[in-house]
Formats: C-alpha cells, sequence, structure tokens
C-alpha cells in the first residue's frame, strides 16, 4: 500500500518501463510463480527474491512512496531502469490478491530503503549549493529540446544573449561571450537566407536531384555558427524532400518556417519579450526557468519517450488541479537508456513548477515536492473539438513553429473514418482526425475498447496533424488509462 492505501495500477505500473520489451518481460514476472520473501508496507516499499534465469536469485527492492519519485534495486545484471524484475514485482503488487503481504521487511531490504532516504536528506542540504550546476545541465537540456545533440548543447551552454545560464560567474566576461555567439548566429542565420533563396530559385526540383548531402553540409554551417535549432530544422528539410507524395508542399512549407525563424533572428529586437524568448530557444539558445515557483497538486496526465541515434526525450504533462494549468516536464537520457525522471499517470503530485521564458510557458522545471505522488478522481476540465482547434490557432500566435498543444477532449467518441480514425463530438459537433502514426498503435484499440461507442475524455496534443491521444478516462468513474 502506498501512504494514502490505494495501490497503483498496472496501467501506473508499465508507464515505467523503460521500453517494449520490458513491459512484455515484466508481464511474465507478474506472478507468484517465481516469487520468493515477498512483502510490502503500508510506507510504499515492496520487495521480493526471483528465481534468474542466469545467475540469481535477484533480490529486488522496489520504493515507491519517497517524494523523490519511484526508485528500486535489483541484483540482475541488466542497465534497464527500472528492470523486469522491478516491474514484475509492482505487477504483482498491483494485483491486491494477497499475492505480496504486509509485514516487516527483511534487513537487506530495510538497510537499501534507510540508506537511500538518508542520502536524499545529505543531498537536500547541499541543494543550494549545487544550483548553479543544476541550471548549467538545464541550460544544456533546453538546447537539445531544439534538435541538437549532446556536443552542441554544451557549447549553447557557453552564453547566451537573454541572459540565462553562464560557466562563470564574471558577469562581465558572460556577457562578451554572448556578445560573440550572437554574432557567429545572426552570420549563420545571414548564410542560410542565401541558401534557402538559391533553393528556390533553382526550383524544388533540384532538392530531390541534390540529395541529403547538401541538407547536411548546410546543417554543419549551423552548428558552427552554434545555432543547433537551425540545424535540426535544416536535416528535417533533408528528410522532407523526396518522402512520399506532395512533398515539394511540405518541403516549401517547412522552408516558409525555417525562413520565418530566421527573420525572427536578425529582427529580434523589434519581437514582444514573449516572442523574442521563443526565437532564442528555436535558434537553440539556452534558457532557465525563470518564472515564480507555483505549488499545485500536479495531476499526471500523461508521460511517454522519443527516441533518436543520440538521446531519448521522456515528456511528462501535468495539470494544476488548482491553478488550471497544464505544464510540461522534459528530462534526458543518452542513448538507449532512459531517462531518470519518471511519473506514474493518474497519480497527482504536490510540488512546486517554475516555468522557462517563451509563448504560452508551458515548459516547466520541477522544484521541490512535498510528498510521493498519490491517487486522486480528479479529472482535468475538457474541451469540444472545435475549441481545441481553436486553442491551437491562438497558440501559434505566440509560437509559430508549435507541433502542437496540450488539449483534454470531454464527451467524444473514436469513430472510423475511411482507412483512419477520429475523435467525434458525442453532441453532434466537429470531430478531429487522429493523427496516422496514432492509427498504427495498440493505444487505437485500447481507446476503442475502453468507448465501446460511449463519449469518454481523452487528454492528448492537438496540431495540424491531428490530435494524437495519450490518456483517456473512462465514462463514470475509473481510472485513467494510458494509451502509449
Amino acid at each position: 500500500m502506498t501512504q494514502q492505501g490505494v495501490r497503483w495500477t498496472a496501467d501506473q505500473v508499465l508507464a515505467l518501463a523503460p521500453d517494449a520489451a520490458s513491459r512484455e518481460a515484466a508481464g511474465r514476472l507478474a506472478t507468484a510463480g517465481p516469487w520468493s520473501e515477498v512483502g510490502s508496507t503500508d510506507g510504499g516499499t515492496v520487495w521480493g527474491v526471483c528465481r534468474g534465469g542466469g545467475g540469481g536469485p535477484y533480490r529486488t527492492v522496489v520504493d515507491v512512496a519517497d517524494a523523490s519519485g519511484p526508485a528500486c534495486t535489483c541484483g540482475c545484471p541488466s542497465l534497464r531502469y527500472p528492470c523486469k524484475h522491478a516491474l514484475g514485482l509492482l505487477l504483482l503488487w498491483t494485483g491486491g490478491d494477497g499475492a505480496v503481504p504486509e509485514g516487516e521487511p527483511p534487513a537487506w531490504a530495510e538497510r537499501w530503503v534507510s540508506g537511500r532516504r538518508e542520502d536524499a536528506e545529505a543531498a537536500a542540504g547541499t541543494e543550494t549549493a549545487e544550483t548553479g550546476a543544476a541550471e548549467t545541465e538545464a541550460a544544456g537540456a533546453e538546447a537539445v529540446e531544439t534538435g541538437a545533440a549532446g556536443a552542441e548543447a554544451a557549447a549553447g551552454a557557453a552564453g547566451d544573449p537573454s541572459g540565462s545560464v553562464s560557466r562563470t560567474r564574471d558577469p562581465v566576461a558572460a556577457r562578451r561571450r554572448a556578445e560573440r555567439r550572437a554574432e557567429r548566429i545572426t552570420a549563420g542565420a545571414t548564410e542560410l537566407e542565401q541558401r534557402l533563396a538559391d533553393l528556390l530559385r533553382g526550383g524544388l526540383a533540384e532538392a530531390e536531384q541534390t540529395g541529403y548531402a547538401w541538407w547536411e553540409e548546410t546543417a554543419a554551417r549551423m552548428v558552427d555558427a552554434q545555432a543547433p535549432g537551425l540545424a535540426s530544422r535544416v536535416r528535417e528539410l533533408g528528410s522532407t524532400a523526396s518522402s512520399g507524395p506532395d512533398w515539394p508542399v511540405r518541403l516549401l512549407e517547412e522552408c516558409a518556417l525555417l525562413h520565418l525563424l530566421d527573420q525572427g533572428w536578425l529582427r529580434r529586437d523589434r519581437l514582444p519579450q514573449d516572442l523574442a524568448a521563443t526565437v532564442r530557444t528555436r535558434v537553440g539558445l539556452p534558457a532557465t526557468a525563470d518564472g515564480p515557483a507555483v505549488r499545485d497538486q500536479w495531476l499526471i496526465l500523461a508521460q511517454y519517450d522519443s527516441v533518436d541515434a543520440r538521446l531519448t526525450t521522456r515528456r511528462v504533462w501535468l495539470y494544476g488541479t488548482e491553478t488550471g494549468r497544464t505544464a510540461l516536464l522534459l528530462s534526458y537520457g543518452a542513448a538507449g537508456r532512459a531517462p531518470e525522471l519518471t511519473l506514474p499517470v493518474g497519480l497527482s503530485l504536490d510540488a512546486e513548477l517554475s516555468t522557462y521564458p517563451g509563448g504560452g510557458r508551458r515548459r516547466a522545471a520541477l522544484g521541490k515536492r512535498f510528498a510521493p505522488p498519490a491517487p486522486v478522481e480528479i479529472r482535468p476540465k475538457g474541451v469540444t473539438p472545435s475549441q481545441a482547434l481553436a486553442r491551437y490557432g491562438r497558440a501559434l500566435r505566440d509560437d509559430p513553429w508549435l507541433e502542437s498543444v496540450p488539449v483534454t477532449l470531454e464527451q467524444v467518441v473514436p469513430v472510423p473514418d475511411g482507412d483512419s480514425w477520429q475523435l467525434a463530438d458525442a453532441s453532434g459537433g466537429t470531430a478531429l482526425p487522429l493523427t496516422p502514426a496514432f492509427g498504427n498503435r495498440a493505444g487505437l484499440w485500447r481507446l476503442v475498447a475502453l468507448s465501446g461507442g460511449v463519449p469518454v475524455q481523452v487528454f492528448g496534443e492537438c496540431g495540424h496533424r491531428g490530435f494524437t491521444p495519450l490518456t483517456a478516462w473512462p465514462a463514470g468513474p475509473g481510472q485513467a488509462v494510458s494509451l502509449n
């Protein structure tokens, strides 16, 4: 049991898994057969010994009640975190059928939990001294979010004309570095404008003939200019050319958005403050969460990872049950490794958040946590599909490069639309098409089964490609169901 006396659901446990293979393996370990010496406390500690296929048995302990987030340890050699044994033990625990009885933890489990919590208290005592380092790390992560590689992000932390993180506390040296970097970005943006003009003058058909090498060389020039955000968008243009039917239309649209970003940087002094901050972020400059800390009961709406060859990015959407604000947490891991931040969908977190600059101020940094995640019956407020589209339109005024906005749809039904699907307003109004990528996921059939033709509440991301469902709630009482 957690401190609130309510066990997690299986979906909340599986949301912790670093990949699909771990979820599948955990399902095979969610029975009493492989386990011995299992037990739990109402303080949120679960333990057990699992028979191993290799060098087992493996002692496994999970602490789900620590305010810093769920954590686990296991004797297995797996590099995944959490490993399949920790996930399988939690799935066994969620069953609530007496397979994991309450009791006193054995000495080996107690030692690990006590040591971890003592370390957390010691770390809290040094938090102030480490603030500068944490801000530098956050700045690098911000540059990575714009599409830069890890090395490019580290270079980005060297200086920021917006007044964000610097590697030194000497303000004069920091300002000079920021000015030099701004000059390099301006030179890169000017060169990129000329290259785009040459491309359009020669015709888009030439982009198909030149191949990817031209785009990669242009992206490398933007890296040299310390503009990783521009480099990332140029690489995306290279993948758009010859990418299927109507690729010239998509390429022209993306070129126009890149031209708009270039012009935004070159004229940033004339822009409103929030839009100028958005341009700096999109170009690839780091930023810090300078907004005031806001404490709330944050409902964990969704969590999902996106992976490329260099980086794993985890996105966690939160909803303030008192403020009504929706916030995005970003965390990062090296390629092949899951980020450390894990927040189970459907629970509520009593914590402080501080927002980053930019249009909409949706991205936030997680501050002090006052209690471990706990079950809650509250759901976010919903809107109709037409209201969701209007919300995305308004958001584009603050950030023209925005792919989507977070939206909760109220009273919608998943219905087929030819070869695709859409979410239709139960009252007979408009409908939102689902993004093509979601139509190929198992989450679609989970959503259809949850609805059964009855209106449901769905949280997801609404953008120009359609709506991507992430979490759904059934009609009437019921737990949140992750659709990832």
